[in-house]
């Protein structure tokens, strides 16, 4: 009979470790666990208990609230928790309402003397500031004096490395129409690599960067667009208004705030006014 090597599958997170390990991650990040996600944070933490060699989830969470576990695991623990789901022209009747209502309406109030500045919070691997590149270069294309930037955000420093090298398999490109793809999209040199690349054009538009949304931000300018779709549904609804309440602070008299489909703002008090479903304007 073969020798068996490596960690023993670990036993069951016992609900008190689960307790203060789902306390833990709200705290930290905002992320709502409620009981029912006990079996798939298991399943997710597997790989990090064989990386640190450990046989119990007890054992992980023990090390996690020591000082070294605070300054080595947090980071890692995030990218198992956070949900990365996403994909290039989600919800294409945003870009529609983007490309024919609002920066049409943009260039009137500005005369585009200024860079519109967009934001992408929850940007996961990338797909959608690329989307917006691309969308925004087609209308750069129309209108000479148009210029824009993209900050692109989120927690997951996996993610985010994914997003910054903007490469993709091309399983995940159907989406993209194909006069798109031609004109902004680079394939692998390599014939046996499914593979492409963001075009340098569009990467050059992009600053991607780490924000934990429970830690205060800011930035230098308003921002005119800000993006935000099925990121909120996994907070909590205090969370969820202290966040929006922020997001309007950070927007632009007249600029415009998009969600997911499966996000509402009702019920809170916010500066904001819609003109479409799931799309607002900060009056």
């Amino acid at each position: 009979m073969a020798a068996t090597t490596g960690i023993a599958h670990p036993r069951v997170m016992s609900s008190k470790s689960f307790q203060k390990l789902s306390q833990f991650i709200h705290t930290q990040v905002g992320i709502k666990l409620p009981q029912g996600k006990k079996v798939m944070l298991e399943a997710r933490l597997q790989k990090r208990l064989r990386v640190l060699g450990m046989d119990s989830y007890e054992s992980y969470v023990d090390f996690l609230f020591t000082e070294k576990g605070q300054q080595s695991e947090l980071r890692p623990l995030i990218d198992v928790v956070t949900t990365n789901t996403t994909e290039f022209f989600r919800e294409p009747k945003h870009f529609e309402i983007l490309v024919q209502d609002i920066l049409p309406e943009w260039m009137r109030r500005t005369g585009g003397h200024r860079t519109l500045r967009l934001w992408s919070a929850g940007c996961s691997f990338g797909m959608e500031p690329y989307t917006l590149s691309m969308v925004m270069h087609e209308f750069a294309g129309w209108n000479k004096s148009f210029s824009f930037s993209i900050l692109a955000t989120d927690i997951s420093t996996r993610a985010l490395q994914h997003a910054a090298r903007g490469v993709y398999e091309q399983d995940k490109i159907g989406s993209i129409p194909q006069q798109f793809r031609k004109k902004y999209l680079l394939r692998s040199k390599d014939p046996n690599k499914a593979l492409v690349r963001m075009g340098p054009e569009l990467r050059q538009t992009i600053d991607f960067r780490r924000l934990n949304f429970m830690e205060e931000f800011s930035f230098d300018k308003e921002l005119d667009i800000i993006f935000c779709r099925n990121v909120i549904i996994y907070f909590d609804k205090p969370t969820q208004e202290r966040l929006f309440r922020q997001f309007c602070r950070c927007l632009q008299k007249d600029g415009h705030l998009f969600i997911g489909h499966s996000e509402s703002l009702s019920g809170m008090a916010l500066p904001l006014e819609q003109i479409a479903p799931t799309v607002y304007r900060r009056v």
